[in-house]
């Protein structure tokens, strides 16, 4: 595997000592896939990893999802009918508009401003703090082909 390619960020160094994570040439490359591909599906990722850096195993990639996201330094979405996506806007309660044809998704900023920016009319005795929301739609290239 060539992770050497990898060009490390303190950020996201930074980012995994901050949550307990070991620093590695694979977290550092999953999480700047993550940064440049936003609402990418795993696929994607591993190809774009691969691009980056020669060889990972699925399992290598998965194995790292899963530790930045119970990390919460990226955000599993998925909309109903897709596969898991991963993004790396983690601390705003922002959510997320796609596209009943292609399936593109976009970020969409909370609507009120403050978390949660919707109020449940009973919460059950839950102290909420987030809330997520998927707007649907076109995306403004399918919307223009009737």
């Amino acid at each position: 595997m060539r992770l050497s390619a990898v060009v490390t960020s303190s950020a996201a160094e930074h980012a995994l000592r901050a949550a307990g994570l070991r620093v590695t040439q694979q977290r550092l490359a999953v999480l700047e896939a993550v940064r440049r591909l936003p609402h990418a599906d795993t696929d994607s990722l591993i190809g774009a990893v691969r691009a980056e850096t020669g060889e990972i195993s699925h399992q290598a990639v998965y194995d790292v999802l899963k530790a930045l996201t119970d990390a919460g330094i990226i955000r599993k979405i998925q909309p109903l009918g897709s596969v898991a996506r991963y993004e790396g806007r983690v601390a705003d309660n922002h959510h997320h508009v796609v596209c009943r044809d292609c399936g593109s998704i976009a970020d969409v900023d909370c609507a009120v401003g403050e978390m949660p920016c919707l109020t449940a009319s009973d919460a059950s005795g839950y102290q909420i703090d987030e809330a997520e929301v998927i707007y649907w739609g076109r995306c403004p290239a399918c919307a223009s082909h009737p």
